[in-house]
Order: structure tokens, then sequence, then C-alpha cells
């Protein structure tokens, strides 16, 4: 399984649509955890899987979305609704709930991963506006029985970290 995920484009369709033109029929789906700003059926963002933010104002998107994919329970959120930047405790229980082996969210416009308890936790940084780093980035996501590979990528597409985790 191969998967895209970016967040806080904050109303840039540019970098989603050349995402979503570059990785086409690459990947098994691609994610977008919220703050587009953009409109539910607007066309740069149809080819993802989103999410409401903050920051975002059409009540079509949903606040979570738990989806399978290649046989993996896949949750999306931004993050807001669950104090991501104070504790990931909130979001461990969601995901819990949901059977949840990949939870990606935005929010903090930080980039990050880390496996908890058999279940993967990422936060792709923003695409347009990031913190705590010069670089915007977006993340890709590559899992086997045994192994998730997570590459976290600027918007030229040079990678800038890498981690490998075991499942």
């Amino acid at each position: 399984m191969k998967l895209l995920v970016v967040s806080d484009s904050h109303g840039s369709k540019k970098e989603i649509k050349e995402l979503a033109e570059k990785y086409k029929g690459k990947v098994n789906a691609m994610i977008h955890c919220g703050d587009s700003e953009l409109s539910a059926d607007d066309e740069a963002l149809t080819a993802y899987l989103a999410v409401r933010g903050n920051c975002d104002m059409d009540g079509r998107l949903p606040d979570d979305l738990a989806e399978e994919i290649n046989g993996n329970t896949i949750l999306v959120t931004h993050g807001h609704l669950y104090g991501i930047k104070m504790s990931l405790m909130k979001l461990r229980y969601r995901a819990e709930e949901s059977g949840a082996k990949f939870v990606f969210f935005g929010h903090s416009h930080t980039l990050g991963a880390e496996m908890v308890n058999g279940t993967l936790y990422l936060n792709p940084g923003s695409i347009l506006l990031p913190r705590g780093r010069q670089e915007r980035t977006y993340a890709l996501v590559e899992a086997s029985e045994d192994m998730v590979k997570v590459e976290f990528l600027t918007h030229d597409h040079e990678v800038v970290e890498e981690q490998e985790f075991s499942l």
C-alpha cells in the first residue's frame, strides 16, 4: 500500500493539484488532512480523501474519515478537535475505537511520525505554511506486511527525512 498525505494547503490549489497529477496512478490513495480552505467539490480537492480543518468552512467535509485501503483501516482528521498540539492521547483513543493502523492529521504545520502500539501517527507538515522548518512538506507512506516506510518530501519533491517502522 502506498499513500500520499498532505495537509494545511490554506487556499492554495497549485500545490495539491501538482501533487495529484504527479502521483495519479502511483498511490492507492491521496489524503488531505484539512485546512484546504476549499469547498468539498472543488476540482483541486476531488482526487483526495479530505477532512475539515478549523479553517475550512464547507460543512460537507467530514471532521473524521475512517477508510479501509488494502485491508488497513486509516483514520484521517485535522487534529484540532483532539488537541494534538498538547498531546496525542485523545487521538489515540479515537484510533483505538476505529481500529486504525494508520492515523493522519495536520493542524500544527509540523511534520512528524511515530509508531505507538502498532499504529502509525503521522503529520505531513504543511504544504504551504510550515512551522519549525523552512521546507513546505508532504509525506509518502509505503506499507508492507512487516514494515512501514515514511518519506517527508518538499514541495519540490526532495526527500528531507525518512523513517522506517517495523509492524
